[in-house]
């Protein structure tokens, strides 16, 4: 006879979660992220993933001005019912608070970067970025893995404000150099030394 093991789901309100309840609800999965009101739990990420995660925090914290922060996989409150957690954000510093900070205001917020998994393809490409742009967050960038190398490209965007939507700015292959939301330059083909 085996065993069967119980698992104890969190059963949602009849209007949806909120971010309070993110932020607060005991033993969710790490990296849980809030949806239009629905939790969504991660799947296991590949190494592309947290590779092209650290490379890009490291390259972005080599040309951070003091008045901004990098930080990975923090959650950022877009508004009640929508707490995403970007892979890497750049925020100003003076939202960084306490070490036991776990979210980001979305005004804080000047650059979200999603790292695009098979799992999470629909929403980095199509539901994060609206809800990026709806919040005001002046940029954005999309990481996916191409190629026979299986390499890092960067689509760059940034937001119009006036219709609160992304337009692109550019796409790196090789190496990442941008003006805004500071000055970066990050060579994408490091990924192989990692």
């Amino acid at each position: 006879m085996t065993a069967e093991i119980a698992h104890h789901w969190p059963v949602p309100p009849q209007d949806g979660y909120t971010v309070d309840d993110l932020l607060t609800l005991p033993d969710l999965p790490p990296h849980t992220e809030l949806i239009d009101g629905s939790l969504v739990f991660v799947s296991p990420q590949r190494d592309f993933h947290s590779i092209v995660i650290d490379m890009l925090v490291a390259g972005l914290r080599r040309t951070a001005p003091l008045e901004m922060k990098v930080r990975r996989e923090m959650t950022v409150v877009l508004d009640k019912r929508n707490g995403p957690e970007p892979d890497v954000v750049v925020v100003q510093a003076d939202a960084v608070r306490s070490r036991n900070q776990t979210c980001f205001q979305a005004g804080d917020v000047l650059l979200a970067v999603e790292v695009v998994s098979p799992e999470s393809e629909a929403r980095d490409h199509d539901t994060k970025p609206h809800k990026y742009a709806a919040a005001g967050i002046p940029h954005f960038w999309l990481v996916e893995m191409a190629g026979f190398d299986h390499a890092p490209v960067v689509h760059a965007f940034e937001l119009d404000k006036t219709k609160r939507a992304y337009t692109p700015v550019g796409t790196y292959r090789d190496t990442l150099k941008l003006t805004a939301p500071f000055d970066v330059d990050i060579d994408l083909t490091e990924i192989d030394n990692l």
